[in-house]
């Protein structure tokens, strides 16, 4: 009896079945692919991470259930850092999955596997050099933001600057204050300490001044903002990808950096050197606690030194510091949030990531100007 699939002008039944070639496995699709006809076959258990390729020669014809099903199995298969190729995907077919799955990163195309440790370093230094690439890419694409809210043309609305102003700023007044006072305390108290050791109690105002002023604020508002702002940030926009609200975005013609991503980083911009300020303050205030409560200075030799060591230089790197650290971690944060999966495992990965890249940013920014300023004698 003949195969009623090819009796007349019927199509070829829908068919899928995985192989395994070499080090890699292959998904071979073959047959019309719609109106929900087809089922794709369990993907295989995998170990180690390898490539997944898909052969898709004789695929006939697609539609959006294809697509879906092929998202269903490639997704798991991705988090667990399979390197996919799409290639052979049609070029509508391939755009689709590829936005499904989230990041364009996970697919690539095919490279000749190396043993051992070799391919391992490989891969981490490709994946490395793509996360800087991703986040150089989205640093110039919030520049450019910023000069279409120059020019007038932005997206952005200043009732969302406003709304995140007092979000970030007010909002984390009473956070900053209590581990700028727990900090300073620390500080104040070790440094006086050693300094009682020479005699020398009046230098701890000078101590506490200029490194509360010069370092420690700006490094603690950086590390404060990372954990509840950026996290925030991440977790918000994370979860509008997920929603594909993102997208609708784009779809009605408005561009999510100027929208979403853009008063954000103007609000950090602002409140920033504010908040490093206040942080300062409380760091100074506290010194004077200790220096005056345990240490026998008098309150007023305390003002007077504390007046002396402020010079305007210290006022300026501190403030100057506070603001990079602050522009990094809504950078960081609204940059893991784009680029944040569809899924709730996704959006808790951003949000982890966020903090993570936020701080590392800040050590390496303070490292960098802290050459900076001592070479320039500031």
């Amino acid at each position: 009896m003949p195969d009623a699939t090819r009796v007349g002008n019927a199509a070829p039944a829908p068919r899928a079945s995985w192989l395994q070639q070499g080090d890699a496995w292959v998904l071979t699709l073959d047959g019309e692919w719609r109106d929900s006809t087809g089922t794709l076959p369990e993907a295989p258990v995998i170990a180690n991470p390898t490539d997944i390729r898909i052969d898709a020669q004789a695929l006939r014809s697609w539609d959006a259930g294809l697509a879906s099903s092929l998202w269903q199995q490639l997704d798991p298969l991705a988090r667990q850092q399979m390197r996919l190729d799409l290639q052979g995907l049609p070029q509508g077919l391939q755009q689709i999955v590829a936005l499904a799955l989230g990041t364009t990163s996970r697919v690539a195309a095919p490279v000749a596997s190396a043993p051992g440790r070799v391919a391992t370093l490989g891969a981490n230094t490709t994946a490395w050099w793509g996360e800087w690439r991703q986040s150089l890419t989205f640093v110039g694409e919030v520049l450019y933001s910023v000069g279409r809210l120059l020019r007038g043309t932005s997206d952005m609305r200043f009732s969302d600057l406003a709304w995140q102003i007092e979000q970030t700023g007010p909002r984390s007044l009473p956070i900053v204050a209590l581990v700028s006072f727990l900090v300073g305390l620390i500080v104040a108290y070790m440094g006086a300490a050693q300094l009682q050791r020479f005699g020398a109690q009046s230098y701890i105002a000078d101590l506490v001044t200029v490194g509360v002023v010069r370092e420690v604020a700006a490094l603690l508002v950086g590390i404060v903002l990372a954990g509840r702002v950026g996290a925030a940030f991440a977790a918000q926009i994370g979860s509008m990808r997920a929603n594909e609200e993102v997208d609708a975005l784009a779809t009605l013609g408005v561009n999510p950096i100027d929208f979403l991503v853009l008063p954000r980083v103007l609000a950090l911009l602002i409140v920033g050197p504010m908040l490093t300020a206040f942080a300062a303050l409380v760091g100074m205030a506290v010194g004077w606690l200790v220096a005056v409560g345990i240490y026998g200075v008098t309150p007023l030799e305390y003002v007077y030194a504390s007046a002396q060591a402020l010079t305007l230089p210290h006022v300026v790197v501190g403030l100057l510091k506070g603001t990079v650290y602050s522009v990094l971690v809504g950078l960081a944060g609204c940059r893991q949030g784009m680029a944040a999966g569809r899924s709730a495992q996704a959006v808790g990965d951003a949000t982890t990531a966020s903090v993570v890249q936020a701080i590392v940013w800040i050590v390496v920014a303070a490292s960098t100007l802290t050459v900076v300023f001592q070479r320039l004698n500031w």
